[in-house]
């Protein structure tokens, strides 16, 4: 090699490839022989080689199976374990239940004719999925709809309103038995505004028909065709379509039946016909018929509501009675109500006060006293009774009605000219003692009927007060035998005369002759209770005494003669215990009495409250409501006079000479008549 030319550089050659012994020798030979390092020769280029695809294939195949198994098992749990309650979750979606009223039943009077009905009616209904903004196409329609519904269905547009905005419901009730004139109305006006809608979209304008989605329902409505007439009896049937108040109320449960169901599938608030539906029929209350007769009825009120405002006194009733069965043919009460039209009902008019109020008898009570006394045989009609000026007993000084010399009367007398000292005289005999005599008088009392239930079963009913013979004051055990000192109702004073008149036999009255199914089967009220409180023959010179107080000219009663018919009666004129304060302030006025006397079929009684202009005498202005009211009821049941004498029994005898020289004194009105 000359020195000019540059050293040659040793080209590696291509590398060996390494073979399975190299590192092995490579390794045995020895350290410190230097290693030869082969000149380096062309490099092979790399081979990218390919991941194996198999184990993310595995990866994504068991995530899917996961997933498909979830899904398996959740298809299984809703087709399968929990497939009636999601099947019930959908159809609660898709069906809708709605109920079917029962039919109310009719209260009618003993022949027939309705005083209480229900007749066709629509309850007005609003689903409010379609008074949203996005199905009425209006963003205040619950507003617009509420104003234009609230005069027509008598509500608050605000409450109205509020309704149509119901979230989550697709089923509101408006508003409950309104008539078919009502829906007329809302039908009209959702025509109107249903052309109006259609000529908008005719124009591209946006039409928005805001009653779109206001329905109806059959439903009835309680209507009463005598307006007020019994309405006491009958009471009301309250906004929610159940009895408020008398019968409605206590014989709810028949008159209203068993209401039935629909179930049906809906969209947008309407049925759909082809999917189907199931229907649970429902059954028609019973039908009522009460023992009241209608026209009965209606003398009895009108004459009790002509007298109360007459006398301008707080209130009146009238009982009318027939002495054989128990059965009430009027019940009246003054003032009364219309039920078809609470909104002008005054609160203190709405019960029945015929049963509800309580009240000192007065005279009329006397009957009881003299009762006991010819029952004990204690005394005859025409034993002597020399009554004084005055008398004095326990702590007080006892009067009559009248400022009088001293009355030589019979037993007779007493009852008839209303005398409260022969009274106290007279059941003063009753026992050795007075508190033997007290207990004589209550037992007496009280197998009349006071202080107990008359046996009608009727809501708000009050049983009267009258105290055990031991509790006695000391006045009491004088005051009671003339009816002071105790306290019933319209309806026990009624029965105490019916009793007498029925030979002696209390009949607990009775104002439900029976009652008719659906089938048509006209099932009778059980039989009422009887007891024997007195004899025949006691009951029988009861009849002849009383007959005294209206035939005889001495008598307390003669306004309610009636001609042609024998009248047996009792005045009665009591001071008036004040409700709002509870002392006494005026006067309970009443009289009682049955016809014909010799053969009673009708018991009559008449009480007045308070009367503050003209008289407040029972004999003065109840005596000719009950002349009124018996002729009537005897004329209507075609009672027939027995065309015999009245007994005639004695008033007075006569005193020796010296007794008969006492001077009269002036007379005083006081009450006790």
């Amino acid at each position: 090699m000359s020195p000019q030319e540059p050293p040659r550089r040793r080209v590696p050659g291509p590398a060996r490839p390494s073979r399975p012994g190299d590192r092995t020798r490579a390794a045995a030979r020895p350290a410190s022989r230097p290693a030869t390092r082969r000149p380096a020769g062309p490099r092979k280029p790399h081979t990218i080689r390919l991941g194996s695809p198999r184990p993310r294939l595995r990866l994504v195949g068991v995530g899917l199976t996961l997933v498909m198994l979830a899904f398996v098992v959740r298809l299984l749990q809703v087709q399968a374990v929990d497939a009636s309650s999601f099947s019930a979750a959908a159809s609660k979606n898709r069906y809708t239940n709605v109920k079917l009223a029962a039919e109310r039943g009719e209260i009618t009077d003993r022949r027939g004719v309705a005083l209480a009905t229900s007749v066709d009616a629509y309850d007005i209904t609003a689903d409010p999925k379609m008074f949203t903004p996005q199905d009425s196409k209006a963003p205040d329609a619950p507003e617009q709809a509420a104003a234009l519904l609230a005069p027509i269905l008598g509500k608050d547009a605000k409450e109205l309103a509020e309704k149509l905005r119901t979230k989550n419901s697709r089923y509101v009730v408006l508003a409950q038995r309104q008539t078919p004139q009502v829906w007329n109305q809302i039908k009209d006006l959702k025509r109107v505004f249903s052309e109006k809608a259609s000529a908008d979209k005719k124009n591209n304008a946006p039409g928005a028909n805001v009653l779109a989605g206001v329905f109806k329902e059959d439903s009835s409505k309680r209507v009463y065709p005598g307006g007020d007439l019994a309405a006491g009896i009958l009471g009301y049937v309250n906004a929610e379509g159940k009895g408020g108040g008398g019968l409605e109320s206590a014989l709810d449960k028949k008159l209203a039946g068993k209401d039935g169901e629909i179930t049906y599938a809906q969209s947008g608030g309407r049925k759909v016909p082809t999917a189907g539906s199931s229907e649970k029929p429902a059954v028609p209350g019973d039908d009522i018929e009460l023992t009241i007769d209608r026209d009965i009825q209606w003398a009895a009120q009108s004459a009790i509501a002509e007298q109360v405002q007459k006398s301008e006194a707080d209130r009146g009733y009238v009982i009318v009675q027939d002495t054989r069965t128990g059965e009430v043919l009027a019940m009246a009460n003054a003032p009364g109500f219309d039920p078809n039209d609470l909104t002008r009902a005054s609160s203190a008019a709405m019960g029945n006060a015929a049963l509800q109020d309580v009240y000192e008898p007065g005279s009329t009570a006397k009957v009881m006293s003299m009762a006991a006394v010819l029952e004990e045989k204690k005394a005859t009609p025409d034993t002597r009774v020399e009554v004084p000026n005055r008398l004095h007993r326990g702590d007080r000084l006892f009067k009559d009605d009248i400022d009088h010399p001293t009355w030589y009367l019979t037993l007779n007398g007493v009852l008839a000219k209303s005398s409260n000292i022969g009274t106290i005289l007279a059941t003063g005999q009753l026992g050795p003692t007075q508190p033997e005599a007290n207990r004589v008088l209550h037992s007496y009392l009280t197998k009349f009927g006071i202080g107990r239930p008359t046996g009608l079963n009727y809501p708000g009913e009050s049983r009267g007060i009258l105290a055990d013979p031991q509790d006695w004051s000391t006045s009491q055990q004088y005051t009671i035998p003339f009816g002071q000192g105790l306290s019933l109702n319209a309806m026990q004073a009624a029965s105490v005369y019916s009793t007498i008149a029925n030979g002696g036999v209390r009949i607990e009255p009775t104002l439900v002759r029976g009652t008719k199914g659906p089938d048509g089967r006209f099932n009778p009220a059980p039989a009422p209770e009887q007891n024997r409180v007195i004899s025949q023959e006691t009951a029988k010179t009861l009849a002849e005494m009383l007959e005294s107080v209206v035939d005889d000219q001495e008598g307390t009663g003669t306004k309610a003669k009636i001609p042609g018919y024998r009248v047996g009666g009792k005045t009665g004129t009591s001071n008036r215990v004040d409700p709002a304060t509870g002392r006494y302030k005026g006067y309970t006025a009443s009289f009682a009495g049955f016809a014909p006397a010799d053969n009673p079929r009708i018991t009559v009684y008449c009480a007045i409250q308070n009367p503050t202009k003209g008289s407040y005498f029972g004999g003065q202005i109840c005596g000719p409501i009950y002349k009124k009211v018996m002729e009537f009821a005897l004329k209507t049941l075609q009672v027939a006079p027995t065309g015999t004498a009245p007994a005639g029994l004695p008033v007075t005898y006569e005193p020796g000479p010296q007794a008969a020289q006492q001077p009269a004194p002036q007379p005083t009105p006081q009450p006790g008549q």
